[in-house]
């Protein structure tokens, strides 16, 4: 009920928000005589700001068409290389017409980048791709809003999440591949190379994740205690809602993208507070450079999906609550993970100093789970003065940790 109240808000909003829009931009038409009326700048402003908290955010394109590789402007094409009911995997596909430039691009590592499945789209991870695309051939998982799969799909839980991840690299080719995971996926990456080790199969040559809850039982974070508070019947019985039926998956249990919203928006309530409302003067004193900022980052934060409530549910279960892969208890499909068993792969976890959703150590476990990776193959960065978002996203992020990032890969890239 609680989501077909959410549509009916939504139908609601959305007429007053496209008025709202269409308001600001006829006292921002400079041909406008009313836009000399006093006070319309900040009637205008405040139009577009009613616009933007009222209207529906749609998923953002990742809209990389270029990048620079190898001190060459390269065109960029997004490409759908294996396509499942939950998921796509995306490549970024590089052409250059300069025969130095194609060469180089040849030999470059090949990387995944699993994003997380965690409420906001892949397309999250667009700084960190682009970024990539400097020097590495780049695939990623889109993950697809669950309210959009036919429920006749089935369902989606975290061991089948760890099979994506395990089919995903055997497509892309295990003995050429580097994975980089963000957060959430970090789990589920190790549990899927940690069964392809214990098979005896082709393992990626490094393994390099990013602020991920390894064992959320080290420095937990407020997501962690919340995880923890409530029993897992709670979590069923007051975040799991049913898909209305003007969607594709209508019917489908699901974790609502816009409660996942409220909860981002419920850890720092008086940090979007004062940048709506510096949005604001922005517009007023016309200061279009910030204002742009601020639409750029609300329009990628604000655009949520749904996730497969059995997804949500097991994660919050193995994950959070019973911590089952530090304690070495986790059964994925029957089969046990032993990240052991993991010995070739190099390894490399980076955690930020202030980071408030993965605590400091949380990532950093892994090296104790793989233990058979030998020491000269490990390597653990904490970057200092970043939060979460700055060691995937940002300045930080481009200029502090891809270097290293890229650094590691090339060197076991070249060692294999």
């Amino acid at each position: 009920m609680l989501y077909q109240i959410h549509e009916w808000q939504r139908a609601f909003l959305g007429p007053l928000s496209h008025l709202a829009q269409a308001s600001a931009s006829m006292l921002n038409d400079n041909s406008n005589p009313f836009t000399q009326l006093p006070g319309a700048q900040r009637m205008a402003a405040g139009y577009e700001l009613i616009h933007r908290l009222g209207k529906d955010y749609e998923k953002p394109e990742f809209d990389i068409h270029s990048a620079s590789a190898h001190d060459h402007e390269i065109a960029v094409i997004e490409r759908v290389a294996l396509e499942k009911p939950f998921c796509q995997l995306k490549r970024f596909k590089r052409f250059s017409d300069d025969p130095d430039t194609i060469e180089k691009m040849k030999i470059d590592p090949v990387v995944l980048v699993v994003a997380p499945l965690s409420g906001h789209h892949s397309t999250l991870l667009r700084d960190t791709v682009r970024t990539l695309l400097r020097d590495h051939k780049v695939y990623i998982t889109d993950w697809v809003d669950a309210r959009m799969v036919p429920a006749a799909e089935g369902t989606f839980g975290l061991d089948d999440y760890v099979a994506y991840i395990e089919d995903f690299i055997r497509h892309i080719g295990a003995e050429s591949l580097h994975v980089i995971s963000v957060c959430q996926p970090t789990v589920p990456v190790l549990a899927a190379v940690s069964l392809m080790a214990a098979r005896g199969e082709a393992t990626p040559r490094s393994l390099t994740m990013m602020g991920g809850p390894i064992d959320p039982r080290r420095s937990p974070t407020s997501v962690n205690n919340l995880a923890t508070k409530q029993p897992l019947s709670w979590f069923k019985g007051n975040v799991i809602h049913t898909v209305p039926t003007n969607y594709p998956g209508r019917g489908r249990e699901v974790y609502p993208g816009f409660l996942q919203h409220a909860g981002f928006i419920a850890m720092n309530p008086s940090r979007h507070l004062n940048s709506h409302w510096d949005f604001y003067q922005d517009l007023v004193r016309g200061d279009l450079d910030d204002a742009a900022s601020h639409r750029k980052f609300y329009d990628e934060y604000n655009a949520v999906l749904d996730m497969p409530a059995r997804f949500y549910l097991d994660t919050i279960a193995t994950v959070f609550q019973q911590f089952l892969l530090p304690r070495g208890l986790w059964d994925v499909n029957g089969e046990r993970v032993t990240p052991g068993a993991i010995t070739t792969a190099a390894l490399l976890t980076i955690e930020g100093e202030l980071d408030d959703i993965s605590g400091l150590g949380q990532t950093e476990s892994a090296h104790d789970l793989c233990s058979n990776i030998p020491a000269k193959r490990r390597m653990h960065k904490v970057i200092e003065g970043a939060g979460h978002y700055g060691i995937f996203s940002g300045r930080r992020w481009r200029e502090t940790v891809y270097p290293q990032v890229r650094d590691f890969i090339r060197r076991f890239d070249r060692a294999a």
